[in-house]
């Protein structure tokens, strides 16, 4: 408490004026002192294992945190207290400057403030009126015929090639990024106590435990109340773009190994994954979407609401063009709606580097640290853990 108090009006005043990961770090001395938090999530417990925080703790801590809001709703120290502790909408913040910070290349940092709703639906839209235009060229507009063959609309080499380039592009960006956050966070450690820390961390990210608010019930979005419906939705957002990515591995197969190439049947495999996951990303996208719309100004960054929206949205279309096309291939609708399907895949893999599906990369790096962290001895011999 002597802690708490020391921490003066005036040092509150100059720290709101300091960078953000010098407030930051006021919040983590504060909650240090406090600890009322610690059992809510990974953050807490990592943060016992300081009692100072430089530049390179904040952003792991901030990373690790999930923006659950339950310590916000829990806080004595909240706004409007003179404190003024917030900590998920720091840490929210802080994650933002992570992504510029290690954005690969390193021009393309500025992408992550421009990357908002407007820009990925005029992105998608652009990318679709040029395919469309292309279609015109070939004079395959009239899909009358086809029975569903989008090779006939467009290759299939042309296809991998364009996909390929933008998606192995999008991998290496995220993977340059990644590997340069984790460069400057890994410290020495006794590989034989982290053992078993990778396991912990792929469970931690599957689950997505840390968004059960500590104590099962969920977060807390729009009010005091708590909720398991933004991990739902995430689950049905993930595992529907899994489902997604399986359909077009098995896809690859039949076409390359088994010399099975589409329009495959709606009971073959590669159909019955790709309808899965496009349901998935229905369910998800806008559940996920209408609580980002809902959820209470207080437990988030407003600033980075455009770019969530955007991801958003280019899942959502990305899978409702899906499967409308697949309801539709044999139609005469088919090639003008393989365009737009295509463009708002393509784009989806454009900004998939410089929008929020950066924070899936950052925060699996994160949970890895905090289980092998964990596994070490705590020379501080604070916390639980």
């Amino acid at each position: 408490m002597q802690q708490l108090e020391a921490l003066t009006r005036e040092a509150i005043a100059l720290a709101a004026k300091a960078p953000l990961e010098i407030e930051a770090a006021r919040q983590m001395e504060i909650c240090n002192a406090c600890r009322y938090c610690e059992g809510f999530c990974a953050v807490f417990p990592a943060m016992t294992r300081r009692l100072s925080f430089d530049k390179v703790d904040i952003h792991y801590l901030a990373n690790l945190c999930h923006n659950c809001g339950a310590c916000l709703h829990a806080c004595q120290y909240a706004p409007p207290h003179e404190f003024a502790v917030n900590v998920p909408r720091t840490m929210a913040q802080v994650r933002a400057t992570t992504y510029e910070e290690f954005a690969w290349p390193p021009a393309f940092a500025l992408a992550y403030r421009r990357n908002g709703l407007a820009i990925s639906l005029a992105t998608a839209a652009g990318i679709a009126l040029f395919l469309a235009m292309v279609v015109a060229m070939r004079g395959s507009l009239s899909g009358a015929g086809l029975v569903g063959n989008f090779y006939a609309i467009f290759p299939h080499n042309l296809m991998v090639s364009m996909f390929g380039a933008v998606f192995a592009f999008a991998l290496l960006a995220l993977s340059m990024g990644a590997s340069h956050f984790w460069r400057t966070q890994s410290q020495p450690y006794d590989s034989k106590l982290a053992k078993g820390s990778a396991t912990e961390a792929i469970h931690d990210v599957l689950t997505l435990k840390y968004l059960d608010g500590g104590h099962g019930q969920g977060c807390n979005n729009a009010d005091d109340s708590f909720t398991l419906w933004r991990r739902r939705f995430h689950h049905f957002t993930f595992y529907g773009f899994m489902l997604c990515f399986a359909s077009t591995s098995v896809a690859t197969l039949y076409h390359y190994l088994l010399n099975l190439h589409a329009p495959y049947a709606l009971t073959s495999l590669p159909v019955l994954l790709g309808t899965a996951g496009g349901i998935g990303l229905l369910v998800g996208p806008a559940g996920l979407f209408v609580l980002n719309l809902r959820r209470h100004r207080m437990q988030m960054d407003t600033a980075q609401r455009p770019m969530d929206l955007g991801f958003i949205a280019l899942l959502f279309l990305t899978s409702a063009t899906g499967l409308l096309l697949l309801a539709l291939r044999e139609t005469a609708a088919m090639p003008l709606l393989l365009a737009v399907h295509l463009g708002v895949v393509l784009a989806l893999f454009a900004l998939l580097p410089y929008g929020k599906f950066a924070h899936a990369v950052y925060r699996a790096a994160a949970l890895l640290k905090y289980a092998i962290e964990k596994r070490q001895p705590n020379r501080l011999q604070l916390g639980s853990d």
